[in-house]
Formats: C-alpha cells, sequence, structure tokens
C-alpha cells in the first residue's frame, strides 16, 4: 500500500485518518505543522512515492500556498497530494485545485473514501 504523509492539525480528525488509513493497509505518518513537513519531505528522500494528505480547514493553515511552496522548492518530487476542505467553504476547494493538489474532496468524502482515495493516487490512477 502507500506511505502517508498526513498533514492534519486537528488531533480527532487526524486520528481518524491514522486509523482508517492503516485498518486498509497504508502506513501514515500524522504531521501537526508545516515546519515539520517541510522537515520531513526535505529529510532522506524517502518521501517519494508516498501521497501527501493536507487538511484545508484549519484556518491557521494554508493548505494551497503550502503546495505551491514546496513544490517551488521542488520538495514533492514523486509525491501525490490530497486535500480535504469543508463542504460549505468551496472557495478554499477550488483555490486548492488551482495550486495544484491532484485530488481535492470535501472533508465528509475523506472521513467515507479516505483509504481508497489515497489507494487511487497511490496507484497513479
Amino acid at each position: 500500500m502507500a506511505r502517508v504523509l498526513a498533514l492534519v492539525p486537528d488531533l480527532l480528525f487526524g486520528s481518524r485518518v491514522q486509523g482508517d488509513l492503516t485498518a486498509a493497509g497504508h502506513e501514515v505518518e500524522l504531521i501537526g505543522d508545516e515546519t515539520r513537513l517541510r522537515a520531513r519531505l526535505a529529510g532522506d528522500g524517502s518521501a517519494s512515492g508516498a501521497v501527501l494528505v493536507v487538511d484545508l480547514t484549519d484556518p491557521q493553515l494554508d493548505g494551497a500556498a503550502i503546495l505551491q511552496a514546496l513544490a517551488a522548492e521542488d520538495l514533492l518530487e514523486g509525491v501525490r497530494t490530497l486535500a480535504f476542505f469543508s463542504h460549505v467553504d468551496t472557495a478554499v476547494g477550488q483555490r486548492a485545485r488551482a495550486a495544484g493538489f491532484d485530488l481535492v474532496v470535501p472533508r465528509s468524502r475523506m472521513a467515507r473514501e479516505g483509504a481508497q482515495l489515497v489507494t487511487r493516487l497511490a496507484d497513479g490512477a
């Protein structure tokens, strides 16, 4: 299955994401902030082939800007990206799509289908 880096500051939902993805056979590393994510991606190169999941519902986290900065620094080489947003905040979803996330879904869909979405991205679909 896939290695997953999950930038999900919300501990409760992060635990749910981690549990669902782990139960489906994915290896999940929860990351709580941009600084730790950046350090992880710049580390030993083991993130290549991973799926990055980003929570766009946190008002302290600008996921679209983070993605663009990481891409500009070539830290996303070989990494597929998935973002989830609050269904009532469609502008955030549109901004994430424009920023270049591979897949952008409402949080409710992430809760229902997260493991399948990650598998699909990891398989290159």
